[in-house]
């Protein structure tokens, strides 16, 4: 399975639904908090081109955020990107 990275900030809607989404899908990931740590989220900035979270990577594909990861689920690509596939 591709590995999975979100940057994300603690009481972030986006980020909580997001990780619930992965959680759902018993899909393990790296999280990388960025409220208080300035250099991981210049280095997010940096990477995503975006400030804002979550910022999501499956392997070296950045993905976007929340909304992209929900619609790659609803489009059916998700599982196809993560290499497996569930039943």
């Amino acid at each position: 399975m591709a590995q999975v990275s979100l940057y994300t900030t603690r009481f972030c809607p986006f980020c909580i639904r997001a990780k619930m989404l992965l959680d759902a899908k018993k899909i393990e990931y790296s999280e990388i908090p960025v409220d208080v740590d300035q250099a991981e989220r210049r280095l997010m900035t940096a990477r995503a081109g975006s400030h804002t979270v979550p910022q999501i990577w499956i392997g070296e594909k950045h993905i976007g955020g929340c909304d992209e990861l929900y619609q790659l689920e609803r489009e059916g690509l998700l599982d196809e990107l993560l290499g497996e596939h569930y039943e």
